[in-house]
């Protein structure tokens, strides 16, 4: 019987990638604390850790949706 403690090379996540996870989440914390000035810093640890601009953009779209409820709304009205 065969028992393993860490996983397989395939299932584990590489250091990079939880490194850019991790980036990601303080990139979220910073948006709600509205620590704005260190956003940008934050971003870019996460392009040089190969997270990609589109898990990028969802993350800071989450945080415009959470924060401006009606702003979606206002964008479909016409004007005439």
């Amino acid at each position: 019987m065969k028992n393993d403690v860490l996983p397989t090379q395939k299932q584990a996540l590489g250091t990079d990638q939880t490194l850019g996870l991790t980036a990601l989440l303080y990139l979220k914390e910073a948006l709600a604390a509205q620590a704005f000035e260190t956003c940008r810093e934050l971003i870019d640890t996460a392009k040089n850790l190969g997270v990609t601009s589109g898990d990028i953009s969802a993350v800071i779209a989450d945080y415009l949706n959470a924060n401006n409820p009606g702003r979606q709304k206002a964008n479909r009205v016409r004007s005439y």
